[in-house]
C-alpha cells in the first residue's frame, strides 16, 4: 500500500488539507483493498486552519516512511515555514519520496528549495509573488499542475483534486483512477496542460461556460467527429468555438478530443484483452499508426508498453494483498 502524508503547518488551509484526504483515501483497488494510507503529521500537536484547529496524529519523523507527501497552502504563504519541516522535506527529497503541493503550498517547497530550476505552478493569483519571492522557480501560472517526476505542484482549489487523480492514476493506472474521480464526483479529463479558469473582466465574462459541449464530448468523442461537428452542438462558428476552447482550456477542440480518447484507450489496454489496432477503433482513430502516435505523445509510453506496465502492477497489488 502506498503510504501519504499530509504536512500540516500553522495555518494551514483546511481546503488543502482535506483534499488528499478524501481523494486518495476513498482509492480502493480491484480486490477492495485500499490504495492508499493517507496520515498526517506536522511540526506540533496542534494546528490552526483558519477557523479551525486540528489534532494532529504524527509528528515530522513519520515523513522517513512515506511513499509521497502533499503540502497544502497557507493563508499567508510568505510567512517563515519552520526550519524543522523545511529540513524534514529536505531529508525526504533526498530519499527519493515524491513530493506534491496544492495550490500555495508551492512556496513551502520552494523555501525548502526543492524547485530551483524547476517549472512549477500555483494559483494564479499568487504567482507573481512566488516568482518574487523565488526567481529560481520556473513560475507557470496558466496550467493546473506541474508533474516533473519527483515533484509535483498543482494550482488552487479544484486543481488539488486534479492533481490528486493524476497521482492516482500515475500510480494506479487509468482504470483505478476513473473510479476514483466517481468517488470524488470530479471529471477525470483535466489533465495538467488544461489553463487555470480565470474570468476575465467585462462584458465577455456572460460568454464563457463550455460545460455542455464538454460533457457531450465525453459521451460523443469515439464517433467520427469534426470541428464543425463539435462547433455545430455547440451553437458556435469554427472561429468562435476554437476561440472559446482555448480560453476555457488552453487547447483546440480537437486536441480535447484526442485526450478523451487515449483515456478510454487506457481502460481498455488495462480492461480488456482486445488487441491495439482494435482499441484504436473502438476510440475512434481513423488508424492504428495514428492511434499509436498520439498515444505515445500523451502517455509517454507504446500502449503494449502502457499495458504491460499496469497489469504487471495490479498482478504485484494482487499479490501483496493475498
Amino acid at each position: 500500500m502506498h503510504t501519504v502524508f499530509v504536512l500540516a503547518l500553522p495555518d494551514t488551509i483546511a481546503f488543502d488539507l482535506a483534499t488528499p484526504i478524501e481523494v486518495l483515501g476513498r482509492v480502493r483497488l480491484p480486490d477492495g483493498t485500499p490504495g492508499y494510507r493517507v496520515l498526517v503529521c506536522g511540526t506540533a500537536p496542534t494546528v490552526d486552519a483558519g477557523p479551525l484547529r486540528l489534532a494532529v496524529t504524527h509528528g515530522l519523523d513519520a515523513l522517513a516512511g512515506a511513499d509521497t507527501v502533499i503540502v497544502p497552502g497557507r493563508y499567508d504563504p510568505t510567512s517563515p515555514v519552520p526550519i524543522a519541516a523545511l529540513d524534514a522535506l529536505r531529508a525526504a527529497a533526498a530519499a527519493g519520496t515524491r513530493i506534491a503541493s496544492i495550490c500555495v503550498g508551492t512556496f513551502t517547497l520552494a523555501a525548502a528549495g526543492l524547485l530551483d530550476g524547476r517549472r512549477a505552478t500555483t494559483h494564479w493569483a499568487a504567482a507573481e509573488r512566488l516568482r518574487a519571492a523565488f526567481p529560481a522557480v520556473r513560475v507557470d501560472p496558466e496550467v493546473l499542475y506541474v508533474d516533473s517526476g519527483q515533484f509535483v505542484t498543482s494550482a488552487g482549489a479544484t486543481a488539488g483534486v486534479d492533481m490528486c487523480l493524476h497521482l492516482v492514476r500515475r500510480d494506479y493506472g487509468a482504470t483505478i483512477a476513473a473510479d476514483a474521480s466517481r468517488q470524488a464526483v470530479a471529471a477525470l479529463h483535466r489533465d495538467g496542460g488544461q489553463a487555470q479558469f480565470i474570468v476575465p473582466p467585462g462584458p465577455r465574462t456572460a460568454e464563457l461556460g463550455l460545460g455542455a459541449v464538454l460533457e457531450w464530448l465525453q459521451v460523443h468523442a469515439y464517433e467520427k467527429l469534426t470541428l464543425a461537428d463539435v462547433a455545430a452542438q455547440a451553437g458556435l462558428s469554427v472561429r468562435t468555438l476554437n476561440r472559446r476552447f482555448h480560453e476555457e482550456t488552453g487547447r483546440t477542440p480537437m486536441q480535447w478530443v484526442t485526450a478523451v480518447r487515449i483515456r478510454r484507450a487506457q481502460e481498455l489496454l488495462e480492461g480488456t484483452d482486445h488487441g491495439v489496432d482494435r482499441i484504436a477503433h473502438l476510440v475512434g482513430f481513423a488508424s492504428p499508426a495514428h492511434f499509436r502516435v498520439q498515444f505515445r505523445r500523451l502517455s509517454g509510453v507504446a500502449p503494449q508498453t502502457y499495458r504491460s506496465t499496469f497489469r504487471l502492477r495490479a498482478r504485484t497489488a494482487q499479490d501483496a494483498s493475498g
